[in-house]
């Protein structure tokens, strides 16, 4: 009788970290060619998975991020930061 295999933890519950250390797992062992053709398949699915579950992830803490400013009233405030904006400090973007 065969041991039943334990099921991967669901991607959307893993942490950022987690999600990629598995996926780096994956891509370690598919360069090693250590998984025969069928497992490969599952693993390269799994690591689709995880890629997209890091994207995510990365795109949350994206919109998180905040800039800081301190207005004429020397009240300081906050707001989304944007990227592309052109009032950075140096005069990048313009």
């Amino acid at each position: 009788m065969k041991a039943a295999k334990a099921q991967p933890k669901d991607v959307a519950t893993l942490s950022f970290e987690e999600a990629l250390g598995e996926l780096e797992s994956i891509v370690d062992r598919l360069d090693k060619g250590d998984i025969e053709l069928a497992h490969s398949i599952e693993a390269y699915e799994r690591g689709t998975a995880l890629r997209q579950h890091c994207e995510r992830k990365l795109d949350e803490a994206r919109l998180r991020v905040e800039r800081i400013s301190q207005g004429s009233d020397d009240q300081f405030t906050t707001s989304p930061l944007d990227p592309l904006a052109s009032d950075t400090p140096n005069g990048a973007g313009s």
